[in-house]
């Protein structure tokens, strides 16, 4: 899967993400979507690379293994969104790692479902990849994404709908060309 333009991107958004989120709530995958980007959007308000991160961070969720979506994720966006958001997209999962290896609550916060694939995305980091980690040009920022992807399981929030994004996906896709 890759898209080719925002709107390929916005219409699978619209209709192949609208179906149970893997979480085992009553959350859509789109819902958690929108609820992330929309965490982020309050947190992060002047990063809207992060927020359209936060948005497309899970769409490869269903096209494989569970533990390998932020790289498919990120190759999938990429060539519409550039490779800050494909980096983004593809370390929110060793962020979940980095963070039960430096973050003694963040484990209790982590959802049944996320607590499972843990250990299929390799466990906490070791010392020696906390340093890689912690290398990487947008480690803090995958932080974020990561933090704001598990406050975004809540049945029934209100925020923002599909709407809202298109147009700063069509902004930022034509600020990219």
């Amino acid at each position: 899967m890759q898209f080719d333009d925002i709107d390929e991107l916005f219409e699978f958004m619209g209709t192949m993400m609208n179906s149970p989120s893997p979480e085992a709530t009553p959350l859509t995958e789109l819902d958690h979507a929108l609820q992330c980007a929309a965490e982020l959007e309050r947190r992060h308000p002047d990063d809207v690379e992060l927020q359209l991160a936060g948005l497309v961070h899970d769409i490869a969720r269903r096209t494989g293994p569970a533990a390998d979506h932020g790289r498919r994720g990120a190759e999938a966006v990429r060539r519409v969104m550039g490779d800050r958001v494909a980096a983004l997209v593809e370390a929110h999962i060793p962020a979940k790692r980095y963070l039960i290896a430096t973050d003694p609550s963040y484990r209790a916060a982590l959802s049944p479902v996320a607590s499972e694939t843990l250990a299929a995305q390799g466990g906490a980091f070791g010392p020696e990849e906390v340093a890689a980690f912690e290398a990487l040009p947008y480690w803090r920022e995958a932080v974020a994404l990561r933090r704001a992807d598990e406050a975004a399981k809540v049945p029934g929030r209100v925020v923002p709908g599909l709407g809202h994004w298109i147009m700063a996906l069509r902004d930022f896709s034509a600020r990219r060309r």
